[in-house]
C-alpha cells in the first residue's frame, strides 16, 4: 500500500511584485476561495517577503517559495524555484 507523505514545510506559488530590496523579493500569492455565507468564489491575496540570495528573480517572475526559519523581522520564506519567467517587454 503506497501512501503519499505530506510535506511538513509549506510551499506557495506567486508572482514577484517587488525586487528592490537586497536579497529579498516580495511575492504576491493569490488564492480563490468560496465565500462562507454567499457561496461566491472570491480572490484573496497575500504578500510574502522571500529570501533570494543571488538576486536572480525579477519583477513579474512566477516563483515557488518555501517556509523556513526566520531570516529577518518580516522574512521567513525562501525562494526554491522559478516556475515561469516574466515575458520580455
Amino acid at each position: 500500500m503506497t501512501e503519499t507523505k505530506k510535506s511538513l514545510t509549506r510551499t506557495l506559488v506567486g508572482k514577484v511584485v517587488s525586487d528592490k530590496r537586497a536579497k529579498t523579493v516580495t511575492v504576491l500569492v493569490e488564492r480563490r476561495v468560496k465565500h462562507a455565507l454567499y457561496g461566491k468564489i472570491v480572490s484573496l491575496s497575500s504578500k510574502y517577503h522571500a529570501h533570494d540570495e543571488k538576486g536572480e528573480y525579477k519583477l513579474g517572475d512566477v516563483i515557488e517559495i518555501t517556509e523556513s526559519r526566520p531570516i529577518s523581522k518580516t522574512k521567513n520564506w525562501v525562494v526554491t524555484r522559478l516556475v515561469e519567467k516574466a515575458p520580455a517587454v
